[in-house]
């Protein structure tokens, strides 16, 4: 559709053009509020799905499936979460990451081989703001007749798609600034959608103590300071207790933090974790700590 409102944009000003640009943008994230009931259900679902050993799969094409394949990439180092948990299916591949490969979105066959390695307990989710992108199309068909869950985020009350999906996510963020550009509001909307979806559900599996991370993949120097950061936040230790807690804890920040917490070895906070499944506050309970 075309947005009666930018119709002059190419009138004005630097600083008109971007103001009318932001002015779009800024209805954005009430669109994505309006979507959270359809949204909580997407990642009550995928928690099962993984807590049994399922996976999900982002599939989508051109700037959605980069989304997709963005989203999947930040949870590993993020979380500690593995990287095979999270799938993105981007068509045209790997090359698509970086340019463009306009002919791939429509190859319906293409979605359903992406969907190729899709078993039943895992749950598929089409990025599509149109919500007829034939590749997405190919991938969800495929996913249902195996019996995994699906879902749709989508820009179109409409979307041709939605019939392929347990749960349609729609977004509704109107016409572009830019008619028919879907990077645009649509693709902030996924942004914001995949974002809050993902955190969400690393949450829901106890990746999260209150609102920090404690699964951090100590790769670099920044991340050595931040995992000593989270614990001084979360025990009130100083800095040397918490390095010294750490290092008594093979580097697993939530080992340490149960140590601190719980003023036990180790050894005892590991295996108060392991008998809780991984979850900080379950193992503190146990130990009838309480943060």
């Amino acid at each position: 559709m075309r947005n009666p409102a930018t119709e002059a944009i190419d009138r004005l000003d630097t600083a008109g053009v971007l103001a009318l640009i932001n002015a779009e943008d800024s209805a954005v994230p009430a669109a994505v509020a309006a979507a959270l009931p359809q949204l909580a259900v997407v990642v009550d679902v995928a928690v099962t799905r993984l807590r049994l050993g399922g996976r999900v799969h982002y599939v989508g094409a051109g700037s959605s499936g980069r989304y997709g394949a963005l989203d999947a990439a930040e949870i590993p180092p993020t979380y500690g979460y593995p990287a095979d948990r999270f799938v993105a299916h981007l068509a045209g591949g790997p090359a698509a990451l970086v340019r463009a490969v306009e002919d791939v979105e429509d190859d319906d066959a293409g979605g359903r081989a992406a969907a190729a390695d899709v078993q039943a307990g895992d749950l598929v989710i089409g990025i599509a703001a149109s919500g007829r992108t034939p590749y997405v199309a190919g991938a969800l068909a495929a996913a249902r007749a195996i019996g995994a869950a699906t879902a749709l985020i989508s820009s179109n009350p409409a979307a041709p798609l939605a019939p392929l999906a347990d749960v349609h996510v729609l977004v509704e963020t109107g016409p572009e600034a830019v008619t028919g550009s879907t990077r645009m509001k649509a693709g902030t909307a996924q942004k914001m959608v995949l974002h809050t979806f993902s955190t969400a559900v690393m949450v829901r599996l106890g990746r999260t103590y209150s609102n920090l991370m404690i699964d951090v993949a100590p790769n670099n120097g920044k991340l050595r300071g931040r995992q000593i950061a989270i614990l001084q936040m979360a025990t009130a230790a100083d800095a040397p207790a918490c390095s010294a807690a750490l290092a008594d804890a093979g580097g697993e920040l939530r080992v340490a933090l149960v140590s601190l917490l719980a003023a036990v070895d180790a050894a005892t906070a590991r295996n108060r974790l392991a008998a809780a499944h991984g979850d900080v506050r379950a193992a503190l309970e146990s130990m009838n700590v309480g943060r």
